[in-house]
């Protein structure tokens, strides 16, 4: 403020104040970027967007994110209820709480009950009177007979059984905020689960490569190649020798895991080129103690292939290996070495001539139990629909991967918003996944369920699941990773993020 930098509380933020971000910062209000510098954030609790994205000038930035890489200014245009994540909170308070199956049904025997309860005190009202001719005693007689029909009990009994079933979930790590959650898990007919940080970790893993020397794209699980070293070795040692970024991370778990012998403490970090032009690329130098030196570059595939020497053949082959990886849903970086004889470093990376490696390709791993856990389900006779806010690449591989029903065709929120209700009482029916979700759209799925007579539990983490986790018969939030707006709305916390408990929960 006033061209000072200042540290204040996030609530003292307003309009116009210019916000200084930086790796591993929380974003605390919407802004505009103004000025940025290798600048990322992963907004998944918002979109549910599994990867890192890249955000420029006159860029967009939301509260509730988290900056992975770089630093930014950033001018705040919203703040408290009119943010983004305060809209949502503000939609959640609209949504009215339905009854539960089992509500409905003892409301309907007590009511029942009462209407025989009354028939039968007119009738023993009307036969003593009819005989004694004694108004009172017969009114007497006839309100004890009425009053012992009616079911006064059975929603002590009830409370108590599911109070009794809530301490039996808790100790399986399983939060019940609601006791009339517990008969409805029972009666759950489809169960909507998000994608990012439900079925799969919410992390980066490397996960295959594709090398130019033999034009040959490799599972990272079953790797036996001489060049395998040489574009993992590169890949790490562009990447931070501390790293931030969930695709780093992953590279340097990668080389520890696969490579034998590890050179890291031999080389000191001596230069950077921050990621920087369109597309962006990235360059580190690293120097031995003997003097030798390692250029190493990774970015935006067409970036490494601009700055390397390669013939039409190489850069078409090149180019077939991206789309087919990002085709299956995986973040695709190109990766190059260079060397320098020259006693400076130039001014810009592009200056150096690269030799083009390969490509390493990332993606958000499922976890390991999910595959089973989708199979106990679809035994138990309950329907599994994905409804995230990632794209169709990426969630129809990570689907296919875990032999999920249902994964070749998919709908997109937009299209979900422009069909009438009768056309998405059949889609929400037949169609399994759901992609670029948003808050409205997911609220209107859940919605079309519960019209078409389904029991409809819904798992979520992040703010965007909200208003779904609130509108759903049975709302599940992730303990671990799952926001705060997200576990408040639901009915259920799943303490260790995992969903195989819901089998046992629901059994």
């Amino acid at each position: 403020r006033d061209s000072n930098l200042i540290s204040i509380n996030s609530e003292d933020i307003v309009i116009n104040d210019c916000l200084l971000v930086e790796e591993g910062d929380y974003i605390a209000a919407d802004g505009i970027i103004i000025e940025a510098h290798d600048f990322s954030v992963n907004e998944s609790a918002l979109t549910g967007e599994s990867f890192a994205v890249f955000k420029y000038e006159k860029n967009s930035v939301l509260q509730g994110s988290n900056v992975v890489s770089g630093s930014a200014i950033l001018q705040i245009t919203a703040i408290g209820s009119q943010t983004q994540m305060g809209k949502i909170g503000i939609s959640l308070s609209l949504i009215e709480e339905e009854k539960t199956p089992l509500e409905i049904q003892i409301n309907n025997f007590v009511k029942k009950m009462v209407i025989a309860g009354l028939i039968v005190f007119l009738i023993v009202w009307g036969i003593n009177y009819f005989k004694t001719q004694h108004l009172i005693n017969s009114l007497l007689k006839a309100l004890t007979l009425a009053m012992s029909i009616l079911p006064e009990e059975i929603p002590v009994a009830f409370t108590t059984f599911m109070a009794i079933g809530a301490w039996r979930l808790m100790k399986m790590g399983i939060i019940v905020k609601q006791m009339k959650t517990v008969e409805t898990l029972g009666s759950a007919t489809v169960i909507c689960t998000d994608k990012t940080g439900t079925i799969t970790e919410n992390k980066m893993a490397l996960a295959k490569i594709y090398l130019l020397k033999n034009n040959e794209i490799l599972d990272i699980d079953n790797i036996a190649n001489d060049y395998v070293n040489e574009i993992l070795s590169m890949a790490m040692w562009s990447s931070e020798p501390n790293p931030f970024d969930p695709m780093e991370i992953a590279l340097h778990k990668a080389y520890t895991n696969l490579i034998a012998i590890d050179e890291r403490k031999n080389y000191k970090f001596i230069h950077e080129y921050p990621l920087g032009g369109k597309p962006p690329m990235m360059t580190h130098i690293f120097k031995h103690d003997n003097g030798s030196q390692i250029i190493a570059a990774k970015g935006a595939p067409e970036a490494i292939i601009k700055v390397s020497k390669l013939n039409e053949t190489e850069k078409s082959q090149i180019q077939a290996a991206v789309a087919t990886l990002a085709k299956e849903g995986y973040r695709v970086l190109g990766v190059g070495q260079a060397s320098n004889n020259q006693p400076n470093f130039p001014k810009n990376q592009e200056e150096f001539s690269f030799t083009f490696i390969g490509l390493v390709a990332f993606y958000d791993p499922p976890k390991a139990n999910i595959q089973e856990v989708l199979q106990q389900f679809y035994q138990a006779g309950i329907k599994v629909k994905i409804i995230t806010g990632d794209n169709a690449f990426t969630t129809s591989a990570i689907a296919k991967k875990i032999n999920f029903v249902g994964y070749t065709h998919s709908i997109n929120g937009d299209e979900i918003m422009a069909l009438n209700e009768v056309e998405l009482q059949k889609v929400v029916m037949s169609t399994n996944i759901y992609t670029r979700m948003y808050p409205d759209a997911k609220l209107r799925v859940i919605e079309a369920l519960k019209n078409a007579g389904q029991i409809v539990a819904m798992t979520g983490d992040g703010v965007n699941d909200g208003p779904a986790l609130k509108a759903a018969h049975i709302g599940i939030a992730m303990g671990k990773k799952g926001t705060s707006i997200a576990k408040d709305a639901a009915s259920l916390i799943l303490v260790d993020d995992d969903l195989s408990k819901m089998v046992d929960a629901i059994a």
